[in-house]
């Protein structure tokens, strides 16, 4: 398995940056191996015994998770054509359902993009023939974004194929774990997303 290249974080500051070597899972799902998280852990350890490093151990994980999976992500959405931009769209204007489509403001929102980054988005995936940006019939002055037949298949294909995917990345873990897993993520999130404001 190829290594990761990945910094770690500590207030926002990249303090170095490590070759990740994957870590060894045994049958039940528990770790074997040391990672290197726990080696730049012990490396702050010797240099400031001060620090309280429980966060960077917590973070560096999730984003070492974040970026494998990610680029798996992303070498998988190139297979089916498309890039991880054209996938969140999509995948947004299918979860909204119907076919009353969504406005680009609405989409902007949802995506927490620029009106910018939305356009060309919208741009390339209108050229592909994947959505259609049609006028609003309730006010002819505004555009509404809809799914065409193979932005449809495509998304359908698409999401389902890529979340058989994302549960193979996590078939060492046992259900009762992942479950575990889920719900303290939720609260960590909460947390994180509390205390974010204040920095």
């Amino acid at each position: 398995m190829a290594r990761t290249f990945v910094p770690m974080y500590l207030d926002v500051k990249i303090l170095k940056y490590v070759f990740l070597e994957p870590v060894q899972l045994c049958e039940d799902g528990g770790v074997t191996d040391r990672d290197g998280v726990d080696t730049i852990i012990e490396q702050w350890a010797a240099e400031r015994p001060d620090l309280e490093t429980e966060a960077m151990a917590i973070f560096g994980r999730i984003y070492r998770a974040a970026r494998v999976a990610g680029d798996a992500q992303e070498r998988f959405h190139a297979r089916h054509g498309i890039t991880r931009a054209d996938f969140d769209v999509l995948a947004t204007l299918r979860r909204a359902g119907g076919d009353d489509g969504l406005s680009p403001g609405r989409l902007t929102a949802e995506m927490m993009l620029s009106s910018g980054g939305m356009t060309s988005r919208l741009d390339r995936l209108e050229k592909a023939g994947h959505i259609l940006r049609t006028p609003d019939p309730a006010d002819r002055r505004a555009l509404v974004v809809r799914l065409t037949a193979s932005g449809r298949t495509l998304i359908d294909e698409a999401v389902g194929a890529g979340l058989t995917q994302q549960q193979r990345m996590l078939s060492d873990l046992s259900a009762a774990r992942l479950s575990r897993i889920a719900d303290d993520l939720r609260d960590l999130l909460a947390s994180v997303e509390r205390h974010a404001a204040e920095v």
